[in-house]
């Protein structure tokens, strides 16, 4: 690796060429084969989600959220009508092409134009998006929007140390690792460390190979079983 060094001899980081401040992520749809991400919308989405995720029989989903479950549909519709009015974090409904029905959400958020940083997070699945192809694609619609519409240097996963399903989930999605910040949220009266991932954009265009590898229905045989995973693919680019 090439040490840089400034005019006192001291070592500086490696110079960004015609660095300018990015784009703001806008109320975008973003269309793929198994999915589509639309910017959250009470009316459009608020009882296809409220009816997904109480397709699981408890709020296990919800305990590394900032929130529990709504437990009725007047309280899911306040509650996603606080993220459709939110900017940042800024929400997006999964929509399953196969059925037009919106099934989860995830969102842009801790957005940084000026340096180009920018977070993936309340990522809520229900058990229609779980394990699908509809989920793994919906991710890689924000990188792609993130890295090559929008030009970003850093796309960041966060996540409580303890989460593991999450921790594994990143991995899986060609996120590296970094570490764990002690004592860095207080959420629900307890305390988290957190752990942190990123892909920055030097890694992001072997990692979108890999997504689209996985993604090409002849990566599936007749029945809909992956013929190599994602986390296979990602270690052989």
């Amino acid at each position: 690796m090439t040490t840089h060094t400034n005019a006192y001899g001291q070592p500086i980081g490696p110079p960004v060429a015609d660095w300018t401040e990015r784009s703001r992520p806008q109320r975008d749809v973003m269309s793929g084969r198994y999915c589509q991400l639309e910017p959250v919308d009470v009316e459009r989405h608020g009882r296809a989600l409220f009816e997904a995720y109480l397709l699981e029989p408890d709020g296990r989903d919800w305990t590394y959220l900032a929130q529990e479950r709504p437990v009725s549909l007047v309280l899911f519709r306040e509650y996603l009508g606080r993220l459709a009015a939110s900017a940042d974090p800024l929400h997006f409904a999964v929509i399953d092409t196969a059925t037009g029905k919106a099934a989860g959400t995830a969102a842009l958020m801790r957005i940084e134009p000026l340096h180009g940083v920018i977070e993936v997070g309340y990522i809520t699945f229900s058990p229609l998006l779980k394990k699908t192809c509809a989920s793994t694609e919906a991710m890689y619609l924000l990188m792609a929007y993130i890295f090559d519409e929008l030009k970003y240097r850093r796309y960041e996963w966060k996540c409580d140390s303890l989460n593991a399903p999450s921790r594994a989930a990143a991995k899986r999605l060609g996120f590296q690792f970094e570490g764990i910040f002690r004592n860095a949220v207080v959420y629900k009266n307890r305390s988290r460390d957190t752990a942190w991932f990123s892909i920055t954009d030097a890694e992001w265009p072997a990692v979108r190979k890999a997504f689209e590898l996985w993604l090409d229905p002849d990566n599936f045989d007749a029945a809909g079983c992956q013929r190599r995973a994602l986390a296979a693919i990602l270690e052989s680019t």
